[in-house]
């Protein structure tokens, strides 16, 4: 299984500062620095402390202000709705989030243009985390750490003591209380303060020019004001700000906003810098133009990183802006030990791929073989470099130390095997979405983009069937065709287009989200359109306590059905039932499986039907509106609405599989941790797995790097995970450069899981197509895991064995001949009961199987032990791959097995 992560290590998340070099640019900051060196004391701390008031802090603003005038600090108000670009912060030096959890791409982008120009930001509770997507992953490299989930309990937080922070009374910033955990992100995020729970996770997290404070501050409930004050205070004074340098208003009970401020602006004007420009090598300015002439570093970055890596603080790091002093920005033993980590990772994922490449090789049309031989140098070189970066570290060089991890990074990226078939019997599966859809007009254009999801290896194609209520096809269930697919069927041409390339097609169906302001805004309808089946239907739906249907989710707020209502779980049923019983569709994906986004803790919560609040009432003699999480019901009110999820899944499964018994039935799901999921959205996936209502289930795990990837699929490796399912995770495309999703595929297939979901065609370059179609078969002959488990287990198997013959036959398989001898015989073994199994499947080859398989595994350990001295990781791939089996027996004697014995 794969190694645990210890809070003690802060992840690499492939984001690098960027050290600028070009001429221009470098005469920018001079100027910047000499202005900065120039500035009396006083001026230098001219530049206000911004406090961000929105929708989701509005209803605690009387106590956050209350708070803030405590600190006896003086604050300038700024409204989220008015803050759209970076001009809107220019008179702001410190900027503080507290609990924003929405914030849109355009803040977002000003946000990073403010913070590149030298602004300081603190941000508290989960502040970001209702963003979009793509918001979410920039907001994150910009915090350096983002909140990850809530304690389930009271915890107590404590300073870390090496924090060294300036604090009087430590004792002040030590309180118990209901927060979350805060991870971190950065290479440079450390932690101030820690939770003492098990492993002591980060409740403090400080980048460069950020700090993260995880619990919600200034809630009433949550903390003491003087907790909140004496932390707001010790972190404001990290950035130079205090009640000695600041004039607040005698008797001050409101906060001004801070565009009142312009009268008189700052002298000189807070600098904004201009975007990140990446220079070329030979624009390295001389000495004698360099205005850092202390610094004996070469100042280069590497010009082949991509622009999309170069997230972070893009301005040079680690400089004290006095007179002629200026430091080298250090790597400490913490981040020494990440990079290595990372690049080792990455050194031993490039390995295995060159591996199944070389033991799988087929003989090219033209017989050229450059590209493995560049594969197999950049391998070689990138151990060296990870040698030498180790060797600069302990000689105190750190910018040729970092430039030296970046280019051994880069090179690696570039030349992984991407030439040749590597991949295995696997899912590969693609979200075809609506968007794409609408663009094509007929079957005809339509085919274009099956032809080249085809020729990128895809086997699977998840294809949104129905967006906010409409279906893409003429239904006679639903009230309305989407208008931008009217005159045609595209479900029934993809469904055709499909089968013709050997895909599967699976409808996939937003199930409870039934309206969605995006549409709405595509469609030119007014924005809180609540769609075809709400807007007739209105008391189908769920709303939050004030009555709203809208949540207060993403930028595109959305409106729900109610899962408690038996009209809505008819309608839906019949909605599904169409399109299994009219197309010969092959699974059924559930999207929107769940309640909206929810802030208990601030009274912002859903489900406050007629129907629900009827139901709950009757159970237990309390209308539901009524109560709060503080109420001894709460937790009974939290588990109402998770049956509700849980018996339409359970009643939509049973019924769907009566009309078509091979259906495959799965559904897209957070890869939140159980109690903050159930505590906010009530999705819980886990029971649907043990009840066998799915078949698989994909964790909608986007991130822009492998690092990221990694945190965020953990809870596939849950052992307590029923496997009467397949769990996959879902990759992100948008703004992931192609050499990452290379990466991050190959990680998904080091680990114990059997395939992938990619999101989503439109943003299938034509430069990614053909990597996949260079390193996935485009004919799509391999057996598919979740339609045929047993004989992707042998197909999957006899891959390992050409990887283990191939490594034996050039003398790299670091074991001895008795131990070849055995894996060899075992081996042969393991492979005979597969191959019957997969020929006849039956209870008993089943049983024979698992016992060979449990007997390879038990001493696959010890005859490795040579090998795993040498290649530890490589091994623990090995193994990983050995468990996939394991995992494909027990849902093939699930899906096919079981499956027989009821037709009997």
């Amino acid at each position: 299984m794969v190694r645990k992560i210890q809070w003690q290590t802060t992840k690499i998340w492939g984001k690098q500062a960027l050290i600028f070099s070009s001429k221009p640019l470098l005469k920018l900051l001079s100027s910047i620095i000499a202005s900065s060196c120039l500035m009396s004391p006083s001026h230098a701390l001219l530049g206000k402390v911004g406090v961000v008031k929105s929708t989701e802090n509005q209803q605690q603003w009387t106590s956050i202000r209350n708070r803030l005038l405590a600190t006896g600090i003086q604050f300038c108000l700024i409204e989220a709705e008015n803050w759209k670009t970076a001009e809107d912060l220019r008179n702001v030096r410190t900027l503080f989030l507290p609990n924003v959890e929405t914030i849109t791409g355009q803040q977002a982008e000003a946000l990073e243009t403010w913070v590149n120009g030298g602004g300081n930001l603190i941000i508290s509770g989960p502040t970001g985390n209702l963003s979009e997507s793509a918001v979410k992953d920039q907001l994150r490299a910009l915090f350096g750490a983002y909140w990850g989930f809530s304690n389930s309990t009271p915890s107590t937080i404590r300073i870390e003591e090496n924090s060294q922070l300036s604090v009087v009374n430590k004792a002040n910033l030590s309180d118990t209380l209901i927060g979350g955990v805060v991870i971190p992100s950065a290479i440079t995020a450390q932690p101030l303060a820690v939770w003492l729970t098990e492993n002591k996770p980060p409740a403090v997290i400080t980048n460069e020019q950020t700090t993260f404070l995880g619990w919600r501050w200034g809630v009433n409930g949550v903390t003491s004001p003087s907790f909140d004050v004496s932390w707001l205070k010790t972190v404001l004074n990290r950035y130079g700000v205090n009640e000695s340098n600041q004039l607040v208003a005698e008797n001050s009970v409101e906060i001004p906003p801070c565009n009142l401020l312009d009268i008189n602006p700052p002298q000189p004007p807070f600098p904004i810098l201009p975007p990140a420009y990446i220079p070329q090598p030979e624009e390295t300015p001389t000495d004698s133009e360099n205005p850092f002439l202390d610094i004996d570093i070469d100042l280069s970055p590497d010009s082949s990183l991509p622009s999309q890596t170069l997230i972070s603080d893009r301005r040079p790091q680690g400089l004290n802006y006095g007179r002629n002093t200026t430091t080298i920005p250090s790597i400490s033993p913490q981040q020494a030990q990440t990079m290595t980590e990372e690049l080792a990772n990455l050194i031993v994922r490039f390995e295995s791929t060159l591996i199944a490449a070389q033991a799988h090789h087929q003989p090219l049309a033209n017989g050229n073989h450059l590209a493995l031989r560049q594969s197999q140098d950049a391998l070689n070189q990138a151990k060296i470099s990870l040698q030498n970066f180790e060797q600069l570290l302990s000689q105190r060089r750190y910018d040729q130390a970092r430039q030296l991890w970046l280019k051994a990074r880069r090179s690696l990226w570039d030349h992984y095997p991407t030439d040749r078939p590597i991949a295995q019997a696997e899912v590969r599966a693609m979200w075809l979405d609506r968007g794409s859809i609408v663009k094509t007009r007929s079957e005809a254009e339509l085919a274009l983009l099956f032809d080249r999801m085809a020729q990128a290896g895809i086997n699977t194609v998840f294809m949104e069937t129905v967006n906010a209520s409409y279906p893409i096809y003429p239904s006679r269930v639903a009230p309305e065709q989407n208008p931008l697919t009217k005159g045609w069927d595209p479900l029934k041409a993809a469904v055709k287009l499909a089968h013709e390339r050997n895909m599967e097609l699976h409808a996939w169906v937003w199930v409870f989200a039934a309206a969605n302001q995006g549409h709405n805004q595509v469609l030119g309808q007014p924005e809180n359109y609540l769609g075809p089946v709400l807007s007739r239907n209105p008391d189908w739906g769920i709303t939050d306590k004030q009555g709203n249907y809208f949540d207060r989710g993403q930028q595109f707020k959305k409106a729900f059905l109610d899962p408690a209502n038996p009209r809505v779980q008819k309608y839906l049923l019949s909605l599904f039932d169409e399109i299994v019983r009219n197309y010969d569709v092959d699974g059924i994906q559930f999207d929107y499986i769940r309640y909206p986004f929810q802030q208990p803790q601030i009274n912002q919560t859903f489900g406050y039907s007629k129907s629900s609040r009827y139901l709950f009432k009757d159970m237990t003699g309390v209308d539901p509106i009524e109560i709060s999480p503080s109420h001894p019901l709460w937790n009974q009110w939290t588990e109402f609405r998770v049956r509700q999820v849980d018996s339409f899944v359970a009643t939509a499964s049973s019924h769907l599989k009566k009309v078509n018994p091979e259906l495959i039935i799965s559904a897209s799901v957070f890869p939140i941790e159980r109690r903050d999921r159930l505590f906010r959205l009530q999705q819980h996936w886990e029971a649907w797995m043990e009840q066998e209502w799915v078949d698989m289930i994909v964790l909608m795990t986007y991130a822009l790097d492998t690092g990221n990837l990694e945190e965020r699929i953990k809870l596939a490796f849950d052992d307590s995970l029923p496997q009467s399912a397949l769990v996959i995770p879902g990759l992100r495309l948008l703004k992931v450069p192609d050499p990452v999703t290379i990466d991050q595929l190959q990680f998904v297939r080091n680990l114990p899981i059997s395939g992938f979901s990619l999101f989503a065609t439109e943003n299938l370059t034509p430069s990614l197509q053909d990597l996949l179609r260079g390193i996935q078969r485009a004919e799509n002959t391999q057996p598919l895991p979740y339609r045929q488990p047993f004989q992707a287990a042998l197909t999957r198997y006899q891959a390992l064995q050409q990887e283990w013959n191939f490594l034996a036959s050039k003398e790299r398989l670091k074991i001895d001949k008795n131990s070849l001898k055995k894996i060899d015989d075992q081996g042969k073994r393991l492979e005979n009961a597969l191959k019957r199994l997969a020929a006849e499947p039956s209870a008993q080859n089943l049983r024979i199987a698992q016992q060979t398989l449990r007997q390879f595994k038990q001493q696959f350990p010890s005859w490795m032990r040579n090998h795993r001295q040498v290649y530890p990781y490589q091994v623990e791939i090995w193994e990983n791959r050995l468990e996939t089996l394991d995992k494909l027996l027990f849902y093939g004697d699930r899906k096919i097995i079981d499956n027989s014995r009821r037709g009997q």
